[in-house]
């Protein structure tokens, strides 16, 4: 009779860790059942989301938009990949409460609160440039120095954000 609560009890056993090993695939490895401009991230912290959304413009100069919304708070940032050349880079930029309609280079200038390469990782940690548009969304998305530019941004302070995220954001969702 214990051979068989044994044996039961491994069936058991063997079925939780199949179970485990299922439900415990990362969200990354989905990601690349995910196109770019549908893929939503987080930072570790679980304070901010980055959604990329499509472009739907065939002649736009960026490569990819985004916004980057600080959860718990109002404050949503507006963001654009562009590719630039030697080096080839993706390169972004971030802002926050630009004016509307026509704006003067100036007018950019003080609504940007972060400008730098955009880079994609894969699960081994290897980078690259984050891909356009139609490519297989990237497993998580380096943004460096994210955090440092919002603290000294205008985004930052009583009313708005008053935590930093992490330059690393991971693979969340893909939106539909």
């Amino acid at each position: 009779m214990s051979g068989t609560i044994g044996i039961m009890a491994g069936r058991r056993g063997a079925a939780a860790i199949a179970a485990a090993a299922v439900f415990a695939i990362p969200v990354v490895a989905f990601a690349a059942d995910c196109k770019q401009e549908q893929a939503v991230y987080v930072d570790r912290d679980g304070a901010y989301e980055l959604r990329f959304t499509p472009l739907n413009s065939p002649s736009a100069a960026a490569s990819n938009q985004f916004k980057v919304n600080a959860l718990k708070t109002s404050v949503v940032m507006e963001g654009y990949v562009m590719p630039s050349e030697d080096p080839v880079r993706a390169i972004g930029v971030l802002m926050f409460n630009c004016p509307e309609g026509d704006a003067t280079g100036a007018d950019l200038d003080a609504c940007t609160i972060w400008q730098g390469a955009v880079y994609s990782m894969n699960a081994k940690g290897e980078m690259d440039n984050l891909q356009p548009e139609g490519a297989a969304a990237a497993e998580k998305i380096v943004l460096p120095g994210l955090g440092p530019a919002i603290r000294e941004s205008s985004a930052w302070g009583e009313g708005k954000v008053s935590v930093a995220p992490w330059d690393v954001l991971t693979f969340k969702e893909c939106a539909t």
